[in-house]
């Protein structure tokens, strides 16, 4: 495809497609394309103007190279299908918004009184039922006073002020219709499963394919810890699966061959080949969209406290507007008091600024679910680390192999890549590594693999059995014991180092010290929570007393917990909770899973496992521990907005109707101050709540 350069600097191009127009749905191929190349760091597509904004590093050769043999008929054939953007959204709005405003202008400008009072008494008609089925259920919500200002307003053929009131209300419905739909589609798109490859069966062995080139009737690999990309019905295994993010269940359920499975529930134990049902594409963002529609329980505390306190003010206004009445008994200052309500700035400006400070967060890596968790993290006191993934990088290495009871050090390593090899974390990926480096083949030797979920892993090498993992697993689970003559090498292991320890016949073979670098602004991220007021910060982790103690040091927490278990984590989030603490708790492993579920809020880093990133109710990028730093200054502001809002909506809007009583202000000018000024808090919410460069002031 031909494009045409139109700017650029170093690192910057911006480009306009050589075609007629650009629709909505080429606009999010081309820019789901762009985002798709190595060295591109951010895009920017507008269709109006046909034009892409790219952000890139790297050689400018092979980014126009690319753009050469860009696509869309090939892209709509091999790239990914049901790409959600929320372009054709916002397009939609924007023309709603600009028609409303024009029809305004044309409306007041070239439209006769007798027709402009005639649209007045007929777009009056909804606001006018609205407001009686309210008084007919015997409520006293805000649709009474809107029909009352607008009837009374027409009944004093008020026209002008009639139609000014409704069209103010007319925008501000519709900017809460925009807020509520954007805040869906984004939420939806934050959930999404963002699995992008998919390990198929096929005759000659598994192949790791691109999801969208899965088709029904496809057999597809899960294994532990992994989420089941696409409804479909087991083939062939046995599985726990946990159907939490669809049903709710805490405990997980069995599946065995011809049981259903859905997309987007996780693999707790074992491993399974689905026979695909439904392929990507169809009908899992439909199913996200429903539920998040349905939940509740994602509006924060804040939003629905402004929802009830703007009903309950609505008696209140009434009764202030009768009093007004019979005090002056003066019709206009009565109805300049009913023309001054608290309910669309708080009902308009709480949820926006809430969804922009979602939003706002989404720019540095970091995805919310709710409202409600930005509210628990800025009111948390105590903040939970687990070690591995969060303060360090989970990307250890072997550093030393210690081999006990005169076996070979090289033996050792072979045999425990041979285990690790068939259940990939961290830590195995470290010693497969290390074998292969070191030019070490680890062949099948040995019968079938049994793997205990955040213990070890067990097996049989010539009729002995053989366990990794760790030290509570190998010498109280399993009884293993030391060399008497090997005692004060194991006491003086390197407590610098995570410990695997391989045992054979029930005596320890070796021990693998695994290296795993803390992160290097761990300690100052840990130091910039608790100046934006966290108490406590804690970690819990599965790793030794000894190498738990050097990292706490590092980090300068306040606790720590070692050789601690998955349901020890969560017993201690529990714990915490019952004696009235806010608890964040941060994870990346399966073993982290059930304490993110117990937590206030449950904090992922996104390349971590996958059933931690769908229990948590926040998913960090995991590129840098500041952005929890930044997450947490980022909640306090949003409250310190909300707050700022309330005494706003309160102060303004009592003094407009302390001034409406007093005969200072007619309606027409109560109505369009108030109504300003819920636009203006309006965009005061929407407004970003960090400083530019994202520090903290």
């Amino acid at each position: 495809m031909r494009f045409q350069i139109k700017h650029e600097c170093r690192g910057r191009i911006r480009i306009q497609a050589a075609q007629p127009r650009m629709t909505l749905e080429q606009a999010d191929v081309l820019e789901t394309w762009l985002q798709s190349l190595p060295d591109v760091e951010q895009v920017s597509v507008h269709e109006r103007t046909r034009c892409a904004v790219i952000v890139y590093r790297g050689s400018r050769h092979a980014l126009l190279d690319a753009l050469r043999r860009f696509s869309y008929q090939e892209q709509a054939l091999n790239g990914p299908g049901n790409i959600r953007s929320g372009r054709a959204l916002k397009r939609a709005y924007e023309e709603k918004l600009v028609g409303m405003v024009a029809f305004k202008a044309v409306r007041s400008l070239f439209f006769p009184a007798p027709l402009r009072a005639a649209w007045a008494a007929a777009r009056s008609v909804p606001y006018l039922l609205r407001a009686l089925r309210c008084l007919f259920r015997g409520r006293l919500h805000v649709e009474v006073l809107d029909g009352i200002s607008i009837g009374l307003s027409l009944a004093r053929r008020e026209f002008e002020t009639a139609g000014s009131v409704m069209f103010l209300l007319g925008l501000g419905e519709l900017l809460e219709e925009w807020t509520h739909k954007k805040s869906v589609e984004d939420l939806a798109r934050s959930m999404s499963l963002h699995i992008e490859r998919v390990w198929r069966k096929t005759e000659g062995g598994e192949v790791l394919t691109p999801i969208h080139q899965v088709r029904a009737g496809d057999l597809a690999v899960v294994r532990v810890g992994g989420v089941i990309p696409l409804d479909g019905v087991i083939a062939e295994g046995e599985v726990m699966v946990n159907q939490a993010s669809l049903t709710g269940e805490p405990i997980p359920v069995p599946k065995r061959p011809g049981s259903s499975v859905y997309a987007g529930t996780v693999v707790e134990e074992g491993e399974c080949v689905l026979r695909v049902t439904q392929q990507s594409g169809e009908g899992r963002y439909d199913k996200i969209v429903a539920m998040i529609e349905q939940s509740e329980k994602l509006k924060s505390a804040a939003e629905s406290r402004a929802a009830r306190l703007a009903d309950k003010l609505v008696p209140y206004t009434l009764a202030g507007s009768a009093l007004v009445y019979l005090l002056t008994r003066n019709a206009v200052r009565a109805l300049s008091v009913l023309m001054v309500d608290f309910s669309c700035a708080l009902k308009l400006s709480m949820p926006l600024a809430v969804l922009s400070a979602m939003g706002e967060a989404s720019r540095f890596h970091v995805t919310v679910k709710g409202g409600k968790y930005l509210e628990a993290v800025a009111q948390a006191d105590t903040i939970v680390f687990d070690k591995t993934g969060t303060l360090t990088h989970a990307s250890p290495v072997v550093a030393r192999v210690i081999p006990f009871g005169g076996r070979n050090k090289a033996e050792m390593l072979r045999l425990a890549a041979c285990l690790e090899e068939h259940f990939p974390h961290s830590m195995a990926n470290a010693v497969v590594q290390a074998a292969r480096e070191r030019g070490l083949a680890h062949e099948e030797m040995h019968s079938q693999v049994e793997y205990l979920v955040a213990h070890g892993i067990a097996s049989t090498v010539n009729g002995e059995r053989v366990i990794i993992g760790s030290a509570h697993f190998v010498f109280e689970d399993e009884g293993c014991t030391v060399p008497p003559e090997e005692q004060a090498t194991f006491e003086s292991l390197p407590p610098q180092y995570s410990h695997l320890y391989l045992a054979a016949g029930g005596v320890l073979a070796a021990v693998i010290c695994i290296s795993d670098p803390l992160r290097a602004e761990a300690a100052a991220a840990a130091a910039a929570l608790r100046r934006l007021g966290v108490g406590r910060v804690v970690m819990l982790t599965g790793d030794s007393e000894r190498t738990a103690a050097a990292i706490a040091a590092q980090v300068g927490v306040d606790e720590y917990r070692s050789e601690v278990l998955p349901e020890d984590k969560a017993r201690f989030v529990q714990a915490e909770r019952a004696r009235g603490h806010t608890v964040i708790m941060i994870g990346d492993g399966i073993n982290d899973s059930p304490a993110l579920s117990a937590a206030n809020v449950g904090v992922a880093v996104s390349d971590g496992a996958a059933i931690a990133r769908e229990i948590a109710d926040i998913t960090l990028a995991a590129d840098d521990l500041f952005e929890l730093v930044r997450l947490r200054d980022l909640a306090q502001r949003l409250m310190g907005r909300i707050r700022s809002n309330y005494r706003f909506v309160i102060v303004f809007n009592g003094s407009l109707i302390a001034l409406g009583a007093l005969g200072v202000l007619p309606p027409a000018a109560s109505a369009v101050l108030h109504n300003l000024s819920t636009l203006g808090v309006s965009l005061r919410s929407m407004t970003n709540l960090l400083p530019p460069t994202g520090k903290q002031e």
